[in-house]
């Protein structure tokens, strides 16, 4: 039977369900079909900050639920971090680049740009760490796809934009990034780069086929990403930033977790990190959030979470 992967109709989010639906196909043997589904984020021009948590994961959820589609593709960065009743992430497949890159006018870099530039980006993570550069630097909320984005800084409307490097490279346009930006300067959003595979949970035929797509060093990366946002009872859209990285420790591999909270006008930031093992990484991203609570980063969610 050929199984219904529900997609966003995006490019990018197509390009993405793309790449699963092939894995499905190459490591499984069974077809697979994208069905196109338009979330309230699709509809709506507003900032993504305005619009709240799941706007755009809301209607895939409740596709599989009605059991119009088997399996959904999400952004993992875009789901909230409660899960959804009745489903549960089959697969995280192998992460993407999780760092953000720029795209300026005249190939310039970061510190290139002169003062007052205009850099297009809605995310408040972002703009927070821009701001804490301490340059004159503007910052422009800019919603739309990926070419929209691009054709803005291309007819001068912008210097520059901010993007997830993972999402030009899913669309073959990697080498248009004028700079790859350091995670020491620009720490990503939890879960970027990485994609959730997600299902109903009482499917177990379709649960046993999408394992194969799963990455065990991605899903601990992201769990204990996602654990510290959870336990800083921050949203998607909140300036909370975390990088998980795996790597080789004296008694295996490790986790190293780095996380961020700032103020959006960034004149306040805690930034702090942890080590754990893999099977740890639930504990590590919920510790490092305890962490950072102490160092004074509730008085910032408070008032943008």
């Amino acid at each position: 039977m050929t199984l219904r992967l529900g997609t966003r109709g995006s490019s990018l989010a197509l390009a993405q369900s793309g790449m699963v639906a092939d894995a499905v196909r190459r490591k499984t043997g069974r077809d697979v079909d994208l069905v196109e589904v338009t979330t309230a984020g699709d509809r709506s021009s507003a900032p993504v900050a305005s619009l709240g948590v799941g706007v755009f994961v809301s209607a895939l959820r409740d596709a599989l639920l009605a059991k119009e589609i088997d399996f959904a593709v999400h952004s993992y960065k875009d789901l909230p971090t409660a899960p959804g009743q009745g489903l549960t992430i089959a697969a995280v497949p192998p992460r993407e680049d999780p760092r953000d890159v720029l795209v300026a006018r005249d190939n310039l870099t970061l510190t290139e740009l002169p003062d007052g530039a205009r850099l297009g980006t809605g995310a408040v993570r972002r703009i927070a760490q821009i701001n804490a550069l301490g340059r004159n630097l503007v910052c422009e909320p800019i919603r739309g796809n990926v070419d929209t984005r691009l054709r803005k800084v291309a007819e001068g409307e912008l210097d520059g934009v901010i993007l997830a490097r993972a999402g030009l490279s899913r669309l073959g346009r990697a080498a248009e990034a004028t700079e790859i930006l350091d995670p020491m300067l620009m720490l990503p959003a939890p879960a970027q780069g990485a994609l959730a595979v997600e299902c109903r949970d009482d499917d177990g035929e379709l649960l046993e086929l999408l394992a194969a797509l799963d990455d065990p060093a991605t899903r601990a990366a992201v769990t204990a990403e996602r654990a510290l946002l959870a336990d800083l009872e921050a949203g998607c859209s909140a300036p909370v930033a975390a990088l998980a990285e795996i790597a080789e420790g004296d008694t295996g591999l490790e986790i190293y977790l780095r996380g961020a909270v700032f103020s959006p006008d960034g004149t306040f930031s805690v930034r702090l990190s942890r080590t754990g093992t893999l099977a740890d990484a639930d504990r590590v991203g919920r510790l490092l959030a305890a962490d950072l609570l102490a160092e004074g980063a509730d008085s910032v969610l408070g008032s943008t979470a």
